[in-house]
Parts: C-alpha cells; sequence; structure tokens
C-alpha cells in the first residue's frame, strides 16, 4: 500500500515546480494598470459632493450584464479569504511565498478595475454593491465546503483541507472565472469593458495555467491523493461567491443568458483539465486512485445528463420569453 505524504512532505517534493513556474509565470505575465481601463471622462459627482446619486436610468447595462458583473466583482472582492486559505496551504516559505503574494496582488487589481468601472459609468447602483460587499466579505469563503465527504473524513481525524484540496480547487475555479469574466465583456454590449475584462481572463488563465501545473505534478508524486482531491473537488464544485446576496438569482441569469452555464462548466473548464493531466489515462494508481477515479467518471456521465437537461428547459423558456415579447410588440 501506497503510503500518504504529509502536507510538509508535499510541499517539499513539489517547491521545485512551484519555483519553476513562478519564474514561467513572472517571464510572460503582463503588468498592467487598472486606471487605464476606466473611462474616467463618464464620471461625476454623487450626492454627498454635490451632485447626484445613482438612477437605474443611468446604467447602460442591461440586467444580465449587470448580474454578471456584480458577480464577477464580489467573487474578486473576498481576495482576503482567498489569500489567508491559500497562504495557510502553501506557506509563506521559498516560491511559495512568493507566489502566494504575487497572486494576491494581480488579483486585487481585478476588484480595483471592475468597481472604478462600474461606479464612474454608473452601470450599477453603487450603494447596493457597496452593502453586499459588507455581507459578502464578513461571511468570507471556507473552501473546506467544496470537498465532500472525503473532506468530512479528514476533519473528522484532526486534519484541514491541504495543499492537494486547494491546488486542485483554484485550478477549476480560476479556469470557471475566466469563462465568465469573458464572457461578461461580450453582454456588457461596450468595448471599454470587454477590453477590461479581456484582460483580467488573460490574468485569470496565466494562474490557472500555474495551479493546473502544480497539481499536475502532484499527480506524479502522489497519484491516490491527488486524484482522490481532484474527485472532491470536481463532484461537489462551486463558485467562490456562491455565498453572496442573490447568487441564485444571478446565478440563474448567467446560465440562462451564457455568462456561465453548466456546458460551459463541463466542456470549458472541467474536461480540457481532465484531458491535460490524462486522468482517465494514467496507469499509476492504487485501488484507492481507481476508485477514486470511477466516482469521477460516474459523475460526469450524470454532468452531461444534467446538461442536456438544462439546456432543454432553457431552451423552452427562452422560446417562451421570445413569445411573449412578439405578443406585445404586436
Amino acid at each position: 500500500m501506497t503510503r500518504e505524504l504529509s502536507q510538509l512532505e508535499l510541499l517539499r517534493e513539489l517547491a521545485p515546480v512551484a519555483e519553476e513556474n513562478v519564474n514561467r509565470h513572472l517571464s510572460i505575465a503582463k503588468n498592467w494598470n487598472p486606471h487605464d481601463y476606466v473611462p474616467w471622462d463618464e464620471g461625476r459627482n454623487f450626492a454627498a459632493l454635490g451632485g447626484v446619486d445613482y438612477d437605474p436610468e443611468q446604467s447602460q447595462l442591461d440586467e444580465v450584464a449587470k448580474a454578471a458583473m456584480i458577480t464577477n466583482l464580489l467573487t474578486e472582492d473576498n481576495l482576503p479569504s482567498y489569500h489567508r486559505v491559500i497562504a495557510e496551504n502553501f506557506s509563506m516559505d521559498s516560491a511559495w511565498g512568493h507566489w502566494v503574494g504575487r497572486w494576491t496582488a494581480e488579483e486585487n487589481r481585478h476588484g480595483i478595475v471592475m468597481r472604478d468601472y462600474l461606479v464612474v459609468t454608473r452601470g450599477v447602483d453603487p450603494a447596493a454593491l457597496e452593502a453586499d460587499r459588507m455581507v459578502h466579505m464578513t461571511n468570507g469563503f471556507n473552501p473546506e465546503t467544496q470537498a465532500g465527504e472525503h473532506m468530512a473524513e479528514i476533519q473528522a481525524n484532526g486534519g484541514q483541507m491541504g495543499l492537494l484540496h486547494s491546488v486542485a480547487y483554484v485550478t477549476f475555479q480560476e479556469l470557471a472565472t475566466r469563462v465568465s469574466h469573458r464572457n461578461t465583456g461580450k453582454a456588457c454590449n461596450d468595448p471599454i469593458a470587454d477590453r477590461m475584462l479581456q484582460r483580467i481572463a488573460a490574468d485569470e488563465n496565466l494562474h490557472m495555467i500555474f495551479y493546473r501545473n502544480i497539481c499536475g505534478s502532484a499527480l506524479d508524486v502522489a497519484p491516490d491523493q491527488t486524484m482522490e482531491a481532484v474527485t472532491d473537488i470536481v463532484t461537489n464544485f462551486q463558485m467562490p461567491g456562491a455565498g453572496m446576496p442573490n447568487f441564485r438569482r444571478h446565478g440563474v441569469l448567467m446560465a440562462k443568458h451564457g455568462i456561465y452555464d453548466l456546458r460551459q462548466h463541463l466542456e470549458e473548464v472541467v474536461q480540457p483539465v481532465l484531458r491535460k493531466w490524462k486522468v482517465f489515462e494514467r496507469e499509476d494508481f492504487t485501488a484507492k486512485g481507481e476508485a477514486a477515479r470511477d466516482q469521477l467518471a460516474d459523475f460526469l456521465e450524470k454532468l452531461e445528463k444534467d446538461t442536456l437537461r438544462f439546456e432543454e428547459m432553457r431552451d423552452r423558456a427562452l422560446a417562451r420569453e421570445a413569445k411573449k415579447r412578439e405578443a406585445q410588440a404586436s
């Protein structure tokens, strides 16, 4: 039976991979300034400084774009929670610590530029946005809810969510966020917003590659342990914004209108990563890893069926709405 590696052993084994990928990231990441992506000439004072407060008529965004922008921004806002999680699981030593700091600084730019854009263009109600931010950040983010029954077993034995669950989760989450940002940019129907969110999506893709490479190497170092972590995360996956106000309503709107739906999650996020890791081609698992992989395969089969059902329901709903609009217009 293969011995499970401890958190410290995993960090030590993967340290050279972390260093290589930090250096790779620094060599290709583009430095950019949030202020360069905001149309400042559209800004004006609010009532506190003698201007006019927000009115919904001032926004050029439709309801779908508003929901997506709010969801994406509030997701970025929980950065203190994410920083804490990766700092605890990666440590602040050597390349691990350098990545924690660099990743946090890059992610912070996303929240800065999105909020500046929304406030300057009056895209959403800034007072409501701030109220939701306070609730969401006070609640924080607990990634241990992403890891399912196996995580409950780990916690029952006195353990915590560790490196493997963390890198598995953020691999999928960063890619999901990239897809969501990219599609939100298109939905805004504003070239400035589209350019801004393309820039953010490019960052998210590089972050995903870092985590994907770490998790891929972990599969080589500790195949069974990593396979269990990947299965736990994929079969219980939720976006980090799941606890924010109105998340379900906004999520339904986003799925209904192609910002982020089950098909995109399956075909643009989960499947490409699993293919990159050659999860279903590997031959280095013991019975434990095989069992986790079988569970993952069963889940993916169910997810495909759920996706088809969702698409059928969505198509019927959109058809009804279109018919209703036609009747109102005639």
